[in-house]
């Protein structure tokens, strides 16, 4: 019997499975597909910054922790794995168009009151400093601090490291169903076979509640589509995120830039729309002027799994003793993936735990559960 079965791949359920085999777990980890195919492969990447010290909501400590982790885990993964993930601090802009301005001030005040370095610009200035963004931009002010990491390379630098850990995987594996004694869970089945395992913790992103269905358990978590553009540029106009509302641009080392991301909640369907990559296109183009010249090399889709208020589960089910759940991250699963992995190693290893896990319990979003 193994120490722990996670059922997810993605990043959250890798990042677990390197935490805890870190500290000697035998773990196995279960996915319905290839690994890190979802969520985690379709995002930008992008690591805003936070102040652990200033964070007032659990949102952000949560963040601020996480933040803190990625330079050591970057340079852990790359020691241990031989990939660099592309992990760099390149600052980011956000921006304001004329939509965005009547709620502007307040957003500013937002950002200062996290406790993060900001620099503030007038348009004239703006233009001084940023001569690729368009004259339209009526305010904006730079993060100093804004790193990003290549989400790709992450997943290949954590699945190698998982590997040489002993970490087994079972891709391309749905779990149909679970064996339970009582109120443990003490395995997972696959068509072929059951895999016992001390603990089991579910981290299947948007997959997560049709998993948890096969316990009688109703898990409020719904996937939502966000569409990403790919461009290209034979030299990159700037080297910054730059972030406007819900929608970025962000420029990848190797002349792409990624321009994300639409919001819909169309339940699996990962089909990109004329109207999702032209809106898109015509933001960037909004903004960066310049990108009219860019070459467009694909789109695709994603489903971030949100849940009942924006915030992850994470931690034990209720009327199990060894289950647990890390899922709905939204659209802050790889930037929070070292800490969520992190806070499950402690709670796994019953050591001390880092932050307070109650703003972020699995029981707000279960309805109900069927008798056993």
């Amino acid at each position: 019997m193994l120490d722990v079965n996670i059922v997810g791949g993605g990043v959250i359920g890798l990042s677990i499975a390197y935490e805890l085999a870190h500290q000697g777990l035998s773990v196995a980890v279960f996915d319905r597909q290839q690994f890190g195919q979802e969520a985690s492969w379709a995002g930008a990447g992008m690591l805003p910054p936070a102040d652990i010290q200033a964070a007032a909501t659990p949102g952000l400590q949560l963040r601020a922790a996480s933040r803190l982790m990625w330079p050591e885990w970057s340079n852990r993964l790359k020691e241990e794995s031989g990939v660099d993930n592309g992990f760099v601090n390149c600052g980011g802009f956000h921006v304001a168009l004329s939509e965005e301005m009547p709620g502007w001030q307040d957003y500013v005040s937002e950002w200062r009151q996290a406790g993060v370095v900001l620099e503030e610009y007038e348009p004239r200035l703006l233009q001084e400093q940023a001569p690729f963004l368009s004259p339209e931009i009526q305010s904006a002010f730079y993060l100093p601090e804004m790193s990003q990491v290549r989400n790709p390379r992450h997943l290949k630098a954590l699945l190698l490291a998982c590997a040489k850990q002993g970490v087994q995987f079972h891709p391309g594996t749905p779990i149909i169903g679970f064996e339970q004694k009582g109120a443990r869970v003490t395995g997972v089945r696959t068509s072929t076979e059951i895999h016992r395992a001390g603990r089991t913790v579910i981290a299947g992103g948007a997959w997560s509640p049709e998993v948890l269905s096969q316990l009688g358990i109703g898990c409020d978590l719904v996937p939502i589509q966000g569409q990403i553009v790919l461009l290209s540029m034979t030299r990159l106009p700037f080297h910054q995120v730059i972030e406007c509302g819900s929608r970025y641009l962000v420029p990848r080392s190797d002349g792409r830039i990624l321009i994300g991301s639409t919001e819909s909640n169309v339940g699996f369907n990962k089909q990109n729309t004329a109207e999702g990559v032209g809106g898109l296109i015509q933001f960037a183009e909004s903004v960066v002027p310049c990108l009219k010249k860019a070459t467009f090399e694909r789109a695709w889709a994603g489903l971030r799994p949100k849940s009942i208020d924006g915030l992850p589960y994470l931690g034990h089910v209720a009327g199990y003793e060894n289950l647990l759940m890390a899922a709905g991250h939204y659209r802050d699963g790889l930037q929070l993936s070292p800490i969520t992995a992190k806070l499950m190693r402690q709670l796994i290893c019953e050591e001390e735990i880092e932050l307070s896990l109650e703003p972020f319990a699995c029981s707000r979003g279960i309805r109900d559960c069927e008798e056993r």
